[in-house]
């Protein structure tokens, strides 16, 4: 399983930024894909989840009506669009296989998102 997250960067509050992951080693369109985050000195927690054929999708309430997760299964790659960005978002971001909950122990290197003025 390898899983490769970019994307990330500085951004100013109220700003956007689209992350992207591409998988490989498991059969992607058939995989949920979630996206997390992990503040610095926090627990890594869930942000957002999609099924394989895109019919569903979830949030954590902190990002509802702000991010969007998004995937296509002939590039083997899920998006996360980040709106409305606030220092509150500031967090390395990961995905994984798996609806809301991670499938595979190995994580890619994440994607470092900054939000400050």
């Amino acid at each position: 399983v390898q899983l490769v997250e970019s994307g990330g960067g500085l951004v100013q509050p109220g700003g956007s930024l689209t992350l992207s992951c591409t998988a490989s080693g498991f059969t992607f369109s058939g995989s949920s894909m979630s996206w997390f985050r992990q503040a610095p000195g926090k627990e890594r927690e869930f942000v957002a989840a999609i099924t394989g054929p895109s019919i569903s999708t979830r949030y954590a309430d902190s990002v509802k009506g702000r991010f969007t997760i998004s995937r296509d299964n002939r590039k083997n790659t899920v998006y996360l669009t980040l709106n409305d960005l606030q220092s509150e978002d500031t967090a390395e971001y990961f995905c994984n296989a798996g609806y809301t909950v991670f499938r595979y122990d190995q994580w890619g290197q994440g994607t470092q998102v900054t939000v400050s003025s």
